[in-house]
């Protein structure tokens, strides 16, 4: 029973280590050894888009189809060109409370969104760009029009829009402000788009007015896409992995994530590993503490039908997009549609009031069913505390108290097996020779003195998930960002600027080894020493929050440890 219990020790450090080098596989841009693979989502019941001709991005790209079967295609020989755009093109900012946006003319596209109320992580004197059209980025929202099948070409993230008249900050006392874009006439339709920004919100209203001015009616539909590079944000640590790409969620398939890589390896005739059709749900880029994603209606998900997509669009350039169809539109007719931009941090309270399921862009991994009760306790203690530190120490607390008896048990059965291990260790050296007589010994030494090799074991592993989800919590959380905890801890998602915390969580990791039982296994006592020592260099490069977590973990569970063991009379043996 004690080899069974050194083997599980051996197994949870040799996982370690294969998880430890699988996140350097993935910070290099290598395949995961684990990585998951998102089901094929069956399209629900509805009327599917008409197939379009095209929407092309900064380069040539593929089109899906309304199967959803990805098909060449190119913008219509007299639609505008980017060239045409471009030059033609004037980068308009605008200003609330907490956003600098900016759109640019060519096509009425955000192509760049400054977060004034998020530092950024690896220039503080800056704060979080999260779209962006640089040199080193390329992160932006679009939309446009395309028309049914064969019909001519219609106003699109190419053409070149007009600004109308209008204020472009938000001024004190003013709740919205309204920045209209109009394109020319091509095809005989124009489109004006109406960007409406809110006081202390990081949602955009978008409104799309589409008129036909043409003696024909058309059949147009509206597209919304959000185009990224594959690169992860700057600041990420080789020590642990969050999801940066394309999410879709639908009533019927949920929340599905689709990596870079697979758009990568999709075939030009591959149909997606994703839902393509629906009658609701949003298109979401994530990434680590921020998203943005495309909905639909002006307040609560539209129920009409519309097309998922995600394609390659240039060389580490994917897109995810939706397409909606309008019906048809008669002459002199106007028809409108109303979506909403959200791009901002994943306030996880807030982001489950905009649309169903957006809070799941807040990656919690496997265990989000025991995260969410989580955090909301941490956002409980932090209204009465007012800090988030504090906040995740009284958490600690909590976990351990509702733990107590079970942890009892556990360090009981540690407790003995440490009292006995003098018997252990002379009873091994006495028949290293008969293998099956020192089973058979040690088994007699165990119920004499009543004790289970499994008994500290096994009530660690009832609460190991908690504990990881709690982790997750931590991680994924963005109010830890820039987030105090007391003197030279300022921002809870940063590492410790002096490595004191990590240095504590390593004196503290090997203050437990010395109140656990010494196995009897020379070789063994040895690697129990050092595997605190190989877990802590994790810990000088993880956020301060998160090593805070496991330091006020360890010095609880050393406490009560150490009452069992003086209780028990086994200090320092």
């Amino acid at each position: 029973m004690t080899e069974m219990r050194r083997t599980l020790l051996w197994v949870v450090f040799s996982m370690s280590l294969v998880l430890l080098w699988d996140a350097w596989n993935k910070h290099n841009g290598h395949p995961s050894m684990f990585g998951p693979s998102t089901a094929s989502a069956p399209a629900t019941a509805g009327a599917a888009p008409a197939n379009p001709s095209a929407i092309q991005g900064a380069g040539s790209g593929a089109v899906p189809s309304a199967a959803g079967v990805a098909a060449p295609g190119a913008v219509p020989a007299n639609a505008p060109t980017a060239t045409d755009a471009i030059a033609l093109s004037q980068k308009i900012d605008i200003v609330t409370d907490v956003v600098k946006a900016t759109v640019d003319t060519a096509g009425g596209s955000m192509v760049r969104l400054e977060l004034l109320r998020h530092v950024d992580h690896v220039d503080r004197d800056k704060n979080v760009l999260l779209f962006d059209e640089s040199s080193s980025r390329l992160y932006k929202a679009q939309t446009g029009l395309i028309p049914a099948q064969g019909g001519a070409a219609l106003p699109n993230h190419l053409t070149a829009f007009n600004l109308l008249p209008g204020d472009r900050t938000l001024k004190e006392g003013q709740d919205t402000l309204d920045v209209v874009f109009e394109s020319p006439e091509i095809g005989g339709v124009k489109l004006r788009k109406t960007y409406t920004f809110h006081r202390a919100s990081y949602v955009v209203g978008v409104k799309h007015e589409v008129v036909n001015d043409s003696p024909a009616p058309v059949m147009p539909q509206v597209y919304f896409q959000l185009l990224r590079d594959g690169n992860a944000p700057e600041g990420e640590s080789i020590f642990y992995f969050t999801f940066t790409g394309p999410a879709i969620y639908t009533d019927l398939a949920k929340f599905e994530k689709v990596e870079f890589k697979s758009i990568e390896k999709r075939g030009p005739n591959e149909k997606p590993d994703h839902g393509t059709s629906a009658d609701n749900g949003w298109i979401a880029m994530v990434q680590h503490y921020f998203a943005s994603a495309w909905l639909l209606g002006a307040s609560t998900d539209d129920k009409r039908p519309r097309e998922f997509f995600t394609r390659k669009v240039d060389t580490n350039q994917y897109a995810v997009g939706m397409i909606v169809p309008l019906g048809e539109l008669a002459p002199g007719a106007t028809q409108t549609l109303d979506a909403r931009l959200f791009a901002g941090p994943q306030e996880e309270n807030k982001l489950s009031q905009l649309a169903p399921g957006l809070e799941l862009v807040k990656d919690y991994g496997w265990l989000t069913i025991l995260s969410k009760p989580l955090f909301w306790l941490l956002t409980q203690l932090h209204k009465l505390m007012g800090n988030w530190g504090w906040a995740i120490v009284g958490l600690v607390v909590l976990l351990k108290i509702a733990f107590y008896w079970l942890n009892a048990t556990a360090y009981r059965s540690m407790a003995k097996m440490k009292a006995v291990g003098p018997r252990v260790v002379e009873m091994r050296e006495r028949l290293k020779d008969k293998p099956q007589q020192m089973q058979q010994e040690m088994m007699r030494i165990y119920r004499e003195e009543k004790v289970n090799p499994l008994g500290g074991c096994l009530p660690i592993f009832v609460q190991m998930p908690f504990f990881i989800a709690l982790y997750w919590v931590l991680l994924a959380s963005v109010e830890m960002r820039n987030a105090p905890w007391i003197g030279w801890v300022t921002d809870l998602s940063a590492k410790d600027p002096y490595f004191i915390l990590p240095l504590l969580m390593t004196v503290t990791s090997l203050f437990q080894t010395w109140l656990n039982p010494t196995p009897a296994d020379p070789m063994q006592a040895k690697m129990m020493w050092i595997m605190p020592l190989v877990f802590s260099v994790m810990f000088f490069v993880f956020p301060a929050g998160l090593v805070l977590y496991w330091l006020t973990n360890n010095i609880l569970s050393i406490a009560q440890q150490y009452a069992i063991n003086r209780q028990l009379g086994v200090l320092g043996k």
